[in-house]
């Protein structure tokens, strides 16, 4: 019996070359792409192995499925837009996470469309999408408001702070469905200016 033949599989397994960081990100930069420009349905592993010039059984033997894939995906590209703003103004954060949404808005609003009905179908695709897009927004967006308590801009019990993430994280949402347009910088801005800051009483 030779060695090779005696190898257990996973000694295999051990030998067989790890992704660098880079290729990996590249795998998931291609996926991501992929469905923003033809949708969730129509993105194939075949695709993304011929665009990242790769072997199809180099994606299944790391991901399994797509649906695992895209999970990966989504969460290796989590980077919470609103992470580090702090200007010592309820108002100007609110501002400022107005800018920075609108600039990204119609990458990751497109993404969240594409995704469309496989997000409903799929808990783990669920669940990453939250963890990469939804969440660390919400989560800092909370703290943005929780040090404008602690500032004393504005009361702990103001009934409007609990519906303020899901306001502006909605209005990122429903702009392209009412308008036809994502949710730019200036139109942020200009919501926050009039819908936001006075509900809390900031001008």
């Amino acid at each position: 019996m030779t060695s090779q033949a005696a190898d257990r599989p996973e000694q295999v397994a051990s030998r067989r070359s790890k992704l660098t960081r880079e290729r990996e990100q590249e795998f998931f930069d291609a996926v991501l792409d992929q469905i923003r420009e033809c949708g969730y349905d129509a993105v194939t592993m075949d695709g993304v192995a011929a665009s990242t010039r790769c072997s199809k059984s180099t994606l299944y033997r790391q991901w399994k499925t797509k649906p695992q894939f895209v999970a990966a995906a989504l969460r290796s590209n989590r980077c919470p837009r609103f992470a580090g703003i702090d200007t010592g103004s309820l108002a100007e954060d609110l501002r400022e996470a107005a800018r920075a949404a609108g600039g990204t808005s119609d990458k990751d609003q497109g993404l969240l469309q594409a995704l469309g009905h496989a997000v409903m179908q799929d808990r783990e695709l669920q669940q990453a999408l939250r963890e990469a897009l939804v969440d660390p927004e919400i989560n800092a967006l909370r703290d943005i408001l929780r040090r404008g308590v602690e500032r004393g801009e504005v009361p702990a019990d103001h009934p409007a702070l609990e519906y303020i993430p899901a306001q502006m994280y909605g209005v990122l949402r429903a702009r392209p469905v009412i308008e036809g347009e994502y949710a730019d910088s200036d139109y942020l801005v200009r919501f926050v200016e009039a819908a936001v800051l006075p509900v809390l009483g900031l001008t």
